[in-house]
């Protein structure tokens, strides 16, 4: 799009993120979470632990990504890794945890036109203040606590 890349994960798989630690170009990736990470609730109907494994499963793959992305990360910031062959990502995620686990895994299923609205909505919302509060950082660091949501 206008000449840049842009994924959607969700249908086949998350990209891997770590080899742009070796190659040139954008210094920036922007995650946009689409499924709860965490759940307060346990899931206690069938329906409900199966909702539950997909999200799970959904997110696994790009967790452990991003545990090997904070890890290179701490080895080029420590100078462990030569500057010549892996450079520093700035890493960024807009989300809404709270929301998307309110939601309920089971409106995965249920693509209602109120619903579209409302999650359409919700994300212009989210990434509007996730700009307000970030736009100068991209390009210059990482907004993402890697400690805080990985490890």
């Amino acid at each position: 799009m206008d000449g840049e890349h842009y994924w959607d994960g969700g249908y086949l798989g998350n990209p891997a993120i770590y080899p742009l630690i070796y190659r040139n170009g954008s210094r920036d990736v922007i995650i946009v979470q689409v499924t709860a990470i965490t759940r307060d609730e346990l899931p206690a109907r069938a329906a409900d632990i199966l909702h539950r494994i997909n999200e799970i499963s959904f997110n696994s793959s790009l967790m452990r990504e991003m545990r090997a992305v904070a890890f290179a990360t701490r080895l080029i910031d420590n100078g462990e890794l030569d500057l010549r062959k892996h450079r520093r990502m700035f890493m960024h995620w807009i989300g809404n945890d709270c929301l998307m686990s309110r939601l309920g895994t089971a409106t995965q299923f249920q693509p209602e036109w109120g619903l579209l609205c409302r999650l359409r909505d919700q994300g212009r919302e989210v990434a509007g203040k996730w700009l307000d509060q970030n736009f100068e950082q991209i390009g210059a660091r990482s907004t993402l606590d890697f400690a805080q949501m990985f490890l």
